[in-house]
């Protein structure tokens, strides 16, 4: 009996999550696990971009100002560039909604952007629409 594709498959699932606050990580991450996701965490999108340069992931969830000097705008225009697969592919989450710079890019691209606070739903919705099924 062989295990056939069962190690193929958590990988096309695979997430980043890009998100400095502890609490607002942890909740992602455990929304997005309990739905089937692997999700692989990182405190900022600078170290979010070497993750990306090097690892295979099917989408990405990203606070939209992370420490770092990086931010969701240099992010989303790295994965056009060297991604394209995944600029599509990409959620922010962001309690910067007032930002006109922001709000700009989000409805330039079509870019999915889920407001903090935010309920699983509205997440796991826009991750299932986005992203795709696990």
């Amino acid at each position: 009996m062989t295990a056939g594709n069962v190690e193929a498959a958590p990988a096309r699932a695979r997430i980043l999550v890009i998100e400095d606050e502890p609490s607002v990580a942890a909740f992602v991450r455990t929304a997005l696990e309990r739905r089937g996701y692997e999700v692989v965490p990182s405190p900022s999108a600078a170290v979010g971009l070497r993750m990306l340069a090097t690892g295979d992931f099917r989408g990405v969830i990203s606070d939209f100002r992370t420490p770092g000097g990086i931010n969701g705008a240099d992010l989303h225009d790295w994965l056009r560039r060297h991604k394209p697969e995944l600029a599509a592919r990409i959620i922010f989450i962001t309690g910067d909604t007032a930002s006109d710079e922001t709000m700009e890019l989000l409805a330039q691209d079509g870019t999915p952007c889920v407001e903090k606070p935010f309920r699983v739903q509205q997440l796991l919705a826009a991750v299932e629409k986005t992203i795709g099924k696990p």
